[in-house]
């Protein structure tokens, strides 16, 4: 039997699983990153050799597990982080570390690019506006503040193709990670050589764009070596980790959408041509689907706002949890599960990290509101599981207006895992939410890419057709859903009303 392999390089880390044919995963690992390095409110960078050293454990974690050898695989596909900004020189020599997706110091340079542009002609060009999260801000950034690196820049790969560059020696990526570096001709699927000269980037610096399941290289000698993977095994293009995780979650025809609680949250639709939101709230991307596109809201501090928590206050949960052999997430839900839907009016905004959709302000701020001496812990804990689901119901109230059809949710991501979570998506959407019989999202999106490549399907929604199941169904609570489509009206005015205040606290330096 011919296994396929799908890596993920993630956030936190990198994933490499092993898949059958009928999309069981035989054998997975997690390679730890360091945590990302926050030196300024706003900043947010990593190193990429430590996205590589976790590949390396996480590839042989993944064959060990499986009882297999590198022999066993017949391609590989590569799913990540999406925007990152890796700059090397031309010894190949990484020259600083990644700026990654939520650092958000780019603001001035967005500013610059929509003024230089245009923000009609933007859409146009790339189908997106300028926005921080992206990678030519974070370049032209680079290129402002740090010129005597930027000058010495012969490579820009973005965080799953630096990887691509050590296991194949190729500097390449795929139209769904290209998409969102604000370069690419989204429509044409190429890098636009309007926008290239409008920056003055120079195109010799960019890696060559392929289609999702197209192969861009093969695992060289030195690799093999190091990895256990098989000299010459194929590694296709893969996809940027919402369209790699659109294809694990069998997001590949139009009416499914999926919702991925990861660090980010993201909602994601297929859609057959490009569909341009004017006011450029949500992205329009390439698909990792060949020849089709999707449009996607994100909100930067979704798992993020959990982690946040857990780790300012959250010390007597992770103590118990330590003691007891569980996982501290499960405590600090299961308080959340003892409070009523809407937290008894509590209201959280999951600003951590700016935010994107629909606000587009990298100046955004977290906040409770509504809080009185009444309201305890599993309230705030609560109110963060809900008010992270109201910044996902945004996007998808955009797809409404746009005319995209939504008939069922795929949850996926580490939220997806908590059953109380996913009744609140549920409640908070108004629509069925399922979850899968295998919920590795991008790394198994990676790998079914590469089963393409293999043979193993004859296309991506073939794939899709044998490898994806459903596996829960949870339908939303009327009582519920009606409380909290007027909750959510306070939610979606509540930011409009405090923007000015933190603009003036950002200018503060807060």
């Amino acid at each position: 039997m011919s296994y396929v392999m799908g890596i993920d390089v993630g956030t936190s880390g990198t994933r490499a699983v092993i898949v059958r044919p009928d999309g069981h995963v035989v054998g997975a690992a997690t390679g730890d990153h360091q945590p990302m390095l926050m030196l300024k409110p706003g900043w947010a960078e990593q190193e990429p050799a430590d996205w590589w050293a976790a590949t390396v454990k996480a590839v042989r974690g993944a064959l060990e597990a499986a009882k297999l050898t590198g022999e066993d695989i017949a391609a590989i596909g590569l799913s990540g982080q999406m925007h990152g900004v890796v700059l090397l020189d031309k010894t190949n020599a990484v020259l600083r570390p990644s700026l990654i997706w939520c650092d958000q110091r780019s603001q001035a340079q967005c500013d610059w690019i929509t003024q230089k542009v245009g923000a009609d002609r933007l859409i146009q060009l790339v189908s997106n506006p300028a926005l921080t999260g992206f990678s030519a801000p974070k370049m032209l950034w680079v290129r402002d503040n740090e010129p005597q690196i930027f000058e010495r820049t012969a490579h820009f790969l973005l965080p799953k193709d630096y990887v691509r560059f050590h296991l194949t020696g190729e500097f390449a990526t795929d139209v769904s990670d290209a998409s969102g570096t604000l370069l690419l001709d989204v429509t044409n699927r190429k890098w636009s050589k309007e926008m290239l000269s409008a920056l003055g980037i120079d195109s010799s610096i960019l890696p060559r764009v392929y289609e999702s399941p197209e192969v861009t290289g093969e695992i060289s000698r030195e690799t093999a070596l190091v990895t256990g993977l098989k000299a010459g095994t194929p590694v296709v293009g893969g996809g940027g980790d919402q369209a790699s995780s659109a294809v694990g979650n069998g997001i590949v025809s139009p009416g499914l959408t999926s919702a991925t609680l990861g660090t980010s949250g993201v909602i994601f639709a297929y859609t057959d041509a490009p569909k341009l939101d004017p006011k450029g709230r949500i992205h329009t991307f390439c698909h990792a689907v060949p020849g089709k596109w999707h449009v996607m809201g994100v909100t930067q501090g979704a798992g993020l706002s959990l982690r946040w928590f857990r780790d300012n206050f959250g010390e007597s949960e992770v103590w118990k949890a330590r003691q007891k052999g569980v996982d501290p997430y499960d405590l600090l839900i299961q308080q959340a599960e003892r409070v009523p839907p809407g937290s008894e009016g509590v209201v959280w905004l999951p600003y951590l990290m700016g935010e994107r959709t629909p606000h587009l302000d990298a100046q955004a701020r977290g906040m409770w509101f509504g809080m009185t001496a009444a309201h305890k812990r599993g309230h705030m804990i609560r109110s963060i599981l809900e008010g992270v689901a109201f910044s996902l119901r945004d996007s998808y109230e955009i797809f409404k207006e746009l005319g995209i059809p939504i008939e069922q949710i795929r949850a996926s991501g580490g939220g997806s895992r908590s059953l109380a979570w996913r009744q609140i998506q549920a409640d908070i959407y108004g629509k069925e939410v399922v979850t899968l019989r295998t919920s590795e999202g991008s790394a198994l999106g990676a790998a079914l890419l590469a089963g393409v490549a293999a043979k193993t399907y004859s296309s991506v929604e073939e794939s899709s057709k044998q490898a994806i199941v459903i596996q829960d169904r949870i339908s939303p609570k009327p009582a519920n859903v009606s409380l909290y489509d007027r909750q959510y009206a306070v939610y979606r005015n509540l930011y409009p009303a405090v923007r000015e205040l933190s603009h003036q606290l950002a200018a503060l330096g807060g």
